[in-house]
């Protein structure tokens, strides 16, 4: 294989992430293949310990594999140094952290404007792409707040919010619910929801089966492999086949 077709957003080949802790040789991930194309809604599943977020830290860029190769936007780059990675992670892809991860003295509207300032995005436009991505996330009336304002939901809305701001190719979203009560999770859930249906390709960590239950795969990872992968029939479809 020496690309990845026209539709794959994404495509992983025999891809192995082993660790050394000491004399042991720790296999985090151990020949995973993964191909998502655009507009795919991906739920990853499985144990601790399986390799899931070692498998969202390599495919996000936040780490390199040890074997295998990796695609992005047909792009290899599991071949790339970790200048051209950096780039990559700044405008092909948006983060969503379960601790948030803002910063504290910071408003909203600074917090979403973080990768802009990164990349070099001149004040004026980056004033307007925050303010966009905030407005999507029905949140613009909290622009001047800092995080100490807000709720939790909120607070993962401006997460949010910040993913999208570069308009990237994918949003991986790391146990996005993880520190929410269910009825906020419900209206984080809803956010993503809408933002698939915009048209937006979304990888969804998770261990929880009702928020898995949003996406239209999923893939269950047990020990370094894909265990599962099974495309989810959602109420929409089921109810257009019957």
């Amino acid at each position: 294989m020496t690309g990845s077709s026209d539709q794959s957003l994404i495509k992983v080949q025999g891809l192995t992430k082993i660790y050394q802790m000491g004399t042991e040789e720790i296999r985090a991930l151990d020949g995973v293949d993964l191909e998502v194309e655009r507009n795919e809604y991906l739920a990853i599943m499985g144990p601790s310990g399986s390799g899931k977020s070692t498998l969202m830290n390599l495919i996000g860029c936040l780490d390199t594999p040890t074997s295998g190769q990796y695609w992005l936007n047909g792009r290899e780059v599991s071949q790339l140094d970790d200048d051209e990675l950096a780039f990559v992670r700044n405008h092909e892809i948006g983060f969503v952290f379960q601790t948030f991860n803002l910063l504290p003295r910071a408003t909203a509207l600074r917090n979403v404007e973080l990768p802009l300032v990164y990349g070099g995005t001149p004040s004026e436009q980056r004033m307007e792409m925050a303010h966009a991505a905030l407005r999507a996330v029905d949140l613009e009336d909290r622009a001047d707040h800092r995080p100490s304002e807000l709720s939790g939901g909120q607070r993962q809305r401006v997460a949010i919010a910040r993913a999208l701001v570069n308009r990237p190719s994918i949003i991986l979203a790391d146990e996005p619910t993880g520190n929410l009560d269910s009825k906020t999770s419900s209206e984080i859930m809803v956010v993503l929801d809408r933002l698939h249906s915009e048209g937006n390709t979304i990888l969804l960590v998770t261990h929880e089966i009702d928020i898995a239950a949003h996406a239209n795969r999923e893939v269950h990872l047990l020990d370094g492999r894909v265990e599962r992968d099974a495309r989810i029939t959602t109420r929409a479809e089921a109810g257009s086949a019957s």
